[in-house]
């Protein structure tokens, strides 16, 4: 084990439980958020570890001029796309996330998003906002009966499954990392993408984005998918190839989308935002009171531990230690 750390940066907007633990237990707290990437350069090197969310980008730059001191990054959330891993572990750097934090927020937004999208919850509200009562025009259907795709069978995924069967839907799924007998227990069928695709009446998506999963979803494996598809995606932006899905969605093959998370954002693609068919949210997956109680909590406790001797959510430990 390195040495403990004693003075830690928060680069990111986080709930103050966070600096409490922190300080509570010895620790030296700097908060110090929206920096530019020269003032990261100056910051950086004078901490041992800096917690971030999802704004503050910790590049194979910075890295390198905070080798020395720099002794951890600590992801308050569970995705480190804003990190550059293999940079870090060059440097000797950890890398620290909250993987199970916010698992049950995202899951609970999916399956908000999958009922709002067959009964066209808000399309209808708006509709009435604006004077209307267009009953006719907001016909929906059940979820009951339907087949759901759960593309990547972890923590969230898992949860989504659990959750819509008991709206007595059908879940099939894929995930390279599960066995049959494990989906099987979950009451899920493990099935190929190209099994899936034509079975599917409602795809969601819960990988990270990386090299595989790039355009998992693309015009070709959509072509694949039975006509009236619907396909959400609160994991990444990228993962869905958004032009290929408005392409879909006009030429009435697929019949709706739910997005929280973009190629770009704030998303710059208004013909996917603006589409009747489609329902989009901020990037709200972990936007919830609880969930940020936790991943504030729990990314301050697992540096805690990490000055006690145990390394928890550590994603390089190997690469860094050995």
């Amino acid at each position: 084990m390195s040495a403990p750390i004693n003075k830690v940066l928060i680069a990111d907007d986080i709930e103050q439980e966070c600096v409490d633990i922190l300080k509570q237990n010895g620790i030296e707290v700097t908060v110090k958020t929206k920096q530019t990437k020269d003032e990261l350069l100056v910051t950086l090197p004078q901490h041992d570890a800096v917690i971030v969310r999802s704004a503050t980008k910790i590049t194979a730059e910075l890295l390198a001029a905070s080798a020395g001191k720099l002794k951890l990054v600590g992801r308050a959330g569970t995705g480190v796309d804003n990190i550059d891993v293999p940079a870090a572990s060059a440097n000797k750097i950890l890398v620290m996330n909250t993987p199970q934090a916010n698992s049950r927020s995202a899951a609970e937004l999916t399956c908000t998003l999958i009922l709002s999208l067959s009964r066209h919850v808000p399309q209808a509200a708006a509709s009435m906002k604006a004077g209307k009562w267009a009953r006719k025009d907001f016909m929906g259907e059940e979820v009951y009966g339907r087949t759901l795709a759960v593309l990547g069978l972890g923590r969230i995924g898992s949860e989504v499954a659990v959750r819509l069967q008991a709206f007595g839907m059908k879940v099939i799924g894929f995930d390279p990392m599960v066995t049959k007998e494990q989906a099987e227990a979950k009451n899920i069928e493990l099935l190929s993408l190209e099994q899936i695709w034509p079975q599917a009446d409602y795809i969601t998506v819960h990988v990270p984005l990386i090299k595989q999963t790039e355009n998992l979803i693309n015009k070709e494996t959509l072509a694949k998918c039975k006509k009236g598809v619907r396909i959400i995606n609160v994991a990444r932006g990228g993962i869905v190839n958004e032009v290929d899905l408005v392409e879909s969605l006009n030429a009435g093959h697929a019949k709706g989308a739910a997005f929280d998370v973009f190629e770009q954002e704030p998303p710059t693609f208004r013909e996917l935002i603006d589409h009747p068919l489609v329902i989009a949210t901020p990037h709200l997956g972990a936007s919830t009171i609880d969930a940020q109680l936790r991943v504030a909590s729990e990314i301050a406790d697992n540096i805690v531990q990490y000055n006690k001797g145990t390394m928890l959510g550590v994603l390089n430990a190997r690469e860094v230690l050995n």
